[in-house]
């Protein structure tokens, strides 16, 4: 048995009362749970537990020849507090980036520490969707170039840097201009909703060409009508 916080990425419902959980741990990386009765009349475990994006305690077993573990103990690492629309749409959306972009039984420490600390930032936070999808692909090693100039001003999707003619995957110059500024650690931009909106989806079709796995992403559609 290992005792190990964990953030939730996805529930599915299993038999009449289970569920399979997956969680992106801090010592184990991303693993799958299951979690029987979670969903009977008598359940130990509240099912708010398992919202997308908690943070959880957790003591599970780690069985390596095993399809699927159990859960042991768990709890909630901070105290629950109604969420305001805003932020159920920032958790719904960095829940779907780490669901997307990390693989099982990979542990990445540093990651799940900004993470956890990401899940605190109140709805307020509106530079958080950027300054998030840029930190994880610094973690997964994808992290766009920085070389911005006057020679190469236009940043290309495809080459992960900026280049200096136009091509099918280059951003726009405002773009390009825009993202070379919250790439400057120095730099504390907070541009019109409109252009940050233009911006995440700028990054989230970077992750697409950049991770195979990255598909079919939707919860940003939600935040965009939430932020308007």
């Amino acid at each position: 048995m290992i005792a190990t916080p964990g953030i939730v990425l996805h529930t599915t419902p299993y038999g009449d009362t289970s569920v399979i959980v997956k969680v992106f741990t801090r010592l184990l990386g991303v693993q799958s749970y299951i979690i029987k009765g979670v969903r009977g009349p008598r359940a130990k475990v509240k099912q708010n537990l398992l919202q997308p994006f908690s943070c959880l305690d957790m003591v599970v077993y780690d069985n390596t020849k095993a399809e699927l573990n159990y859960i042991k103990e768990l709890s909630p690492r901070c105290a629950c507090t109604e969420a305001t629309p805003v932020e159920n749409a920032l958790r719904f959306f960095m829940t779907e980036v780490l669901y997307k972009s990390l693989q099982e039984a990979e542990p990445m420490p540093a990651l799940f520490d900004y993470a956890e600390q990401a899940a605190a930032v109140g709805d307020s936070a509106a530079n958080l969707p950027i300054s998030f999808l840029l930190t994880v692909s610094h973690h997964l090693g994808i992290e766009p170039m920085d070389n911005y100039c006057p020679r190469e001003p236009l940043f290309d999707l495809q080459e992960g840097r900026y280049v200096s003619a136009p091509t099918d995957t280059t951003l726009s110059p405002h773009l390009s201009s825009l993202l070379h500024d919250y790439l400057n650690p120095g730099a504390s931009p907070l541009a019109p909703l409109s252009d940050r909106g233009l911006l995440i989806d700028s990054l989230l079709a970077y992750y697409q060409l950049h991770l195979s796995g990255f598909r079919h992403f939707t919860s940003h559609e939600i935040l965009h009508t939430i932020l308007k």
